[in-house]
């Protein structure tokens, strides 16, 4: 079993995985907008924006197996219900 400093480094660490996770959609769904803007300005045609929108899209769906959700602020009240749900 861990200890309290152990269970509470896991617990931050999980916290900074759910926190990236939303900067990575953050951004995913801002270059994504982008690319279909460009795609739409360029007379359409053929949608080419789905290649970087399903290949980036797979990296994201792992990112958020690993990660699910983030809070902005780390609380004391997240650390601990982290901490008690890895006892």
């Amino acid at each position: 079993m861990s200890t309290d400093e152990e269970l509470r480094e896991q617990a931050i660490k999980a916290i900074k995985r759910k926190r990236d996770f939303k900067a990575h959609l953050v951004a995913y769904i801002i270059v994504n907008a982008f690319l279909v803007l460009v795609w739409y300005l360029s007379t359409g045609g053929y949608f080419w924006p789905i290649w970087v929108i399903g290949g980036w899209g797979i990296g994201l769906a792992f990112n958020a197996w690993e990660a699910y959700g983030r809070r902005d602020v780390i609380s004391d009240a997240e650390i601990q219900r982290e901490m008690d749900r890895r006892r």
